[in-house]
């Protein structure tokens, strides 16, 4: 409403909402541990690692920012009702989970993130002696910080039933027999160990990273999990450290419900989901530096320069990544160039390069997807509209054929008869095209692109009569200037001018643009090879000028 189709303020308000965000995480750390230069520094990680881009520069991910927005503001307000108690403070907690959620419900894990924070750096439960002199915090039980969370619990037993019913109401949850429980849980772990490694090393990150399904090299897994098992016995070896505890738990739980457990959608991972959890991996990192520094003792000017270096390589790199999102070409060309066997950057380059007009290009991008990926029926019968449209009529009637072999829908199936019909006329192959339309009609008797095909058909084969039963039985079930305008034709034909003129009537009564709709009846009437005079002859003067 503010900014319309003018991208600039879309981008603008996402890049507030990230920067207010990095802003935010700096504060809470600093109120939690009194750790400035340490605070600070995983708030410039946050700010400037290129995993973000995507979360940021795609202005549809709007979502992803302001749920992280509200999220942190939780975790903030949080800090004050740990510290200081009252129903007021618990309930803004309350309130800004509930705004986080209704943004995005990625933020499902921040009851089990706020259990975290109380073991650190707020220390609420199983406190050391030596903390006592903590005395704004409170230690409770296991139990009472638990109990205390219930509602933030029941929050999200509400989102994740209205989440889950949304996505298979819309078709994006896969089932077991898209993606077995063995292939979800094999991505699962390498997906772990991939988010890891591109935390550290933010190269050929792309917008979308196919499921591999079943084909993930067994020895992949195996070195993905090791990896896994070897840094949470590290983390559990120096659990004293509870920096390390936390932040490592904090990077597992909360990518826990886009690791793809419940599969939605045909990506293997995404750096958008990574947004929250990447958190936890700056935490422990830069506070075991900070812990090392201090043991050794190292004057904090030493580690200046290595932090700036850092920062600096993260901010080079993301306005490198920032280019490839310049416009859709761009962005999937260069998905293309990092992935292997995309057939969504396949189809989303087809679609951008079908906006500008460059139709054979679309076209070719259309069937290397087509050949990657097992398209549902409906999708390949509006390929081929679109390739038949464009001049590829050979390519349309394969595309027909799929769809209809495809298909136990008796409707989709009889469209794609319908439709192999129209192409087969646009080939001047008449035969093919009657019994096209003749299989349609069986299949579907209301299937209008058939009454209309083989009327016309019967119309040029001289039928008059059964061209009149088709369109009659077609514009009932669609009534169209056009339609109402063949069945004219076909009614004077037969010789029922009465009947004829009196849909005529109806015709420019219940037409918004009848020139339109006679220019159209002409195109028509060439499309299917009849003369358009003598289709029109047995008229009257109006008729024949027409």
């Amino acid at each position: 409403q503010l900014f319309g189709l003018n991208p600039a303020g879309h981008h603008y308000v996402s890049l507030l909402f990230h920067a207010a965000s990095a802003v935010l995480l700096f504060l809470l750390l600093l109120e939690a541990t009194g750790a400035t230069w340490s605070s600070l520094m995983v708030a410039a990680l946050f700010a400037l690692h290129p995993e973000n881009v995507e979360s940021v520069a795609w202005a549809a991910e709007r979502k992803n920012v302001l749920s992280m927005f509200f999220f942190l503001l939780a975790l903030w307000t949080y800090g004050r009702y740990a510290r200081r108690g009252g129903m007021r403070r618990y309930a803004a907690v309350f309130v800004c989970f509930a705004l986080g959620l209704m943004a995005k419900p990625q933020i499902i894990t921040l009851p089990c993130v706020l259990l975290l924070w109380d073991y650190w750096p707020l220390r609420r439960m199983f406190a050391p002696s030596r903390d006592a002199e903590r005395t704004e915090i409170v230690p409770r039980s296991f139990a009472y910080v638990v109990i205390e969370k219930l509602p933030l619990f029941a929050l999200v037993a509400i989102s994740c039933a209205i989440t889950v019913w949304s996505q298979r109401v819309g078709g994006a949850v896969r089932t077991l027999s898209d993606f077995s429980l063995l292939a979800r849980l094999e991505n699962a772990v390498v997906s772990y160990a991939k988010y890891l490694t591109n935390t550290f090393w933010p190269v050929r990150l792309a917008p979308m990273y196919p499921h591999p399904g079943n084909s993930l090299p067994v020895w992949q897994v195996i070195v993905s999990a090791l990896l896994l098992v070897l840094v949470t016995a590290v983390v559990l070896r120096w659990r004293k450290r509870r920096y390390l505890f936390v932040g490592w738990f904090w990077f597992v739980g909360t990518l826990v419900p886009m690791i793809g457990l419940v599969q939605v959608g045909d990506q293997a991972m995404a750096d958008r989901f990574l947004y929250i959890p990447m958190i936890g991996l700056f935490v422990a990192l830069v506070w075991a530096v900070a812990d090392a520094a201090a043991r050794k003792p190292i004057p904090a000017r030493w580690l200046a320069v290595p932090a700036l270096l850092v920062v600096s390589v993260l901010g080079a790199l993301t306005w490198n990544q920032l280019g490839y999102w310049h416009n859709g070409e761009t962005l999937w060309r260069y998905t293309l160039s990092v992935t292997k066997n995309n057939y969504l950057a396949h189809d989303n380059l087809a679609m951008v390069l079908e906006q500008e007009g460059r139709v054979d290009e679309a076209i070719r991008e259309f069937h290397v997807a087509e050949s990657l990926h097992t398209y549902p029926p409906g999708q390949i019968l509006s390929l081929g509209v679109y390739e038949q449209h464009n001049g590829w009529v050979q390519d349309a009637i394969g595309e027909y054929t799929r769809a209809y072999d495809g298909s136990h829908d008796a409707k989709l199936r009889a469209n794609a008869m319908a439709q192999m019909g129209s192409a087969y006329c646009q080939n001047k192959d008449y035969e093919h095209a009657a019994q096209s339309y003749q299989r349609a009609l069986e299949l579907n008797p209301d299937e209008t692109g058939a009454l209309m095909g083989s009327g016309m058909l019967a119309l040029r084969d001289g039928n008059a009569s059964l061209a009149a039963r088709q369109f009659s039985r077609a514009v009932q079930l669609e009534p169209t200037d056009v339609g109402l305008l063949f069945f004219a034709d076909a009614l004077r034909q037969a010789g029922r001018p009465d009947e004829a003129n009196a849909a005529e009537r109806l015709a420019e009564k219940s037409s918004s643009n009848l020139a339109a709709a006679r220019n159209s009846v002409h195109e028509t009437y060439s499309f299917f090879g009849i003369d358009f005079v003598r289709a029109s002859a047995a008229g009257d003067s109006r008729t024949v000028d027409r």
